[in-house]
């Protein structure tokens, strides 16, 4: 199913619980090297996806591929060759900065050669040299959100898939968290990323625009913006993009309710 320029591959993917359908057959591609937004409101579906997608959940129909292994029956080996960060931050607030690293790279089985280097990277990156010896939980939602991001990767996965990492926190810190995505992303690490902040979008090659478990647009920002202007003459922001295709996605679905009645 993977082609060597794709590390994500997504084929009528679907997820239910019970006759709740949450994931709708979504498909998708995602190139290696790329930042790829998944966008939408709170409950479209954007969390279950990455969860499928990272081995956490099971689907419940259709196929994909991650970096080129089988979420249907290589999960395990999935969530080795991954780095996955939720807008919970993964770190535990009682032990120290250096405490969470060590534990991660133990986590993600890092060889002892390397382990000294790998820290001294995440300290870097995260500007927490100084905070080493602090505990994780006095430190601000900025500092978090880096630590977070730097014990996801420490065992230098291709791909890393970030859901809503900018969640809770400030406008500064969310754009110096995207100077680090953009980093990755220039080394060739595939980066998925959800959020629901409109704004982020531009930040994407392409972005996906997901609405009650259903893939509606897909595209470069850029792209989408302009199809819309051809509509109606006047240039949208990504927020009011986004609002166009739901209601028109609202208006072409209630046709077919009104039919099943």
């Amino acid at each position: 199913m993977n082609s060597p320029g794709t590390a994500v591959v997504v084929r009528d993917l679907e997820k239910r619980f019970g006759d709740f359908v949450a994931v709708n057959r979504v498909s998708f591609e995602v190139k290696r090297g790329e930042i790829f937004g998944f966008l939408g409101p709170n409950g479209a579906g954007k969390s279950t996806t990455i969860r499928m997608l990272c081995g956490i959940l099971i689907p419940s129909g259709g196929a994909g591929t991650v970096a080129g292994l089988d979420i249907l029956t290589r999960q395990e080996e999935i969530k080795a060759n991954i780095g996955y960060m939720s807008q919970k931050f993964s770190l535990y607030e009682d032990l120290t900065v250096e405490e969470n690293i060590d534990f991660y790279s133990g986590i993600y089985r890092i060889p002892a050669e390397k382990k000294q280097a790998r820290k001294e990277w995440v300290l870097q990156m995260a500007g927490l040299k100084e905070h080493l010896h602090s505990r994780t939980g006095t430190l601000s939602g900025g500092w978090k959100q880096r630590l977070s991001l730097g014990c996801a990767i420490l065992h230098e996965p291709p791909v890393i898939f970030l859901d809503e990492p900018t969640s809770g926190v400030d406008p500064i810190s969310r754009r110096q968290f995207w100077d680090l995505i953009y980093e990755l992303a220039g080394k060739g690490v595939t980066v998925f990323v959800t959020t629901h902040y409109m704004d982020e979008a531009e930040y994407c090659d392409r972005i996906a625009l997901i609405y009650r478990g259903e893939l509606i647009a897909m595209g470069a920002p850029a792209d989408l913006k302009t199809e819309k202007l051809r509509e109606d003459s006047i240039a949208p922001s990504m927020e009011d993009l986004f609002v166009s295709l739901i209601e028109a996605h609202d208006r072409d679905a209630r046709p077919q309710e009104e039919v099943r009645r």
